[in-house]
């Protein structure tokens, strides 16, 4: 849904110049901005911008570029201010309660012990392997390591 004329009027004078520092003239702001409203409602990928608003990376570049010099910040700012002034704002407050829970394993839950099952160690040191029948380790030196003491 492209910008119709009054909305036009009112974003124009808080634009930047269309020829920048650098370069060549810049593609008509109207049509850039009718570009970045078309990704951001449909939720396309910036690559899937039709041919008719131009080349996707031009589109994006500007979007950043505006961002990052606050030109986005001044527009909104001035827009509020002007709708303000005309009393033609309606402010209406929405607060989301959703609340989004992980897997008691993925938030780091204490494993509950079941019959069968051991307790976790409560010492981080590397377990020599052997069997049950071996017996403990003769002649052997610990593992050495900056282990922490238990």
């Amino acid at each position: 849904m492209p910008l119709t004329d009054v909305q036009w009027a009112r974003i124009e004078p808080l634009l930047p110049e269309r020829t920048p520092r650098r370069g060549g003239r810049w593609r008509d702001h109207r049509e850039v901005i009718d570009a970045i409203a078309w990704t951001f409602r449909t939720g396309s990928q910036w690559v899937h911008l039709p041919e008719k608003y131009g080349n996707w990376r031009g589109v994006c570049d500007r979007l950043r570029m505006w961002a990052v010099d606050g030109t986005w910040e001044r527009l909104f700012t001035a827009l509020m201010a002007q709708a303000d002034a005309d009393e033609d704002l309606n402010r209406a407050v929405s607060v989301d309660s959703t609340i989004v829970r992980a897997h008691q394993h993925a938030a780091g839950a204490r494993k509950k012990r079941g019959p069968g099952r051991r307790a976790a160690r409560s010492c981080h040191r590397p377990v020599p392997r052997r069997t049950e029948h071996e017996g403990p380790p003769r002649g052997r030196r610990p593992i050495p390591g900056p282990w922490p003491s238990c």
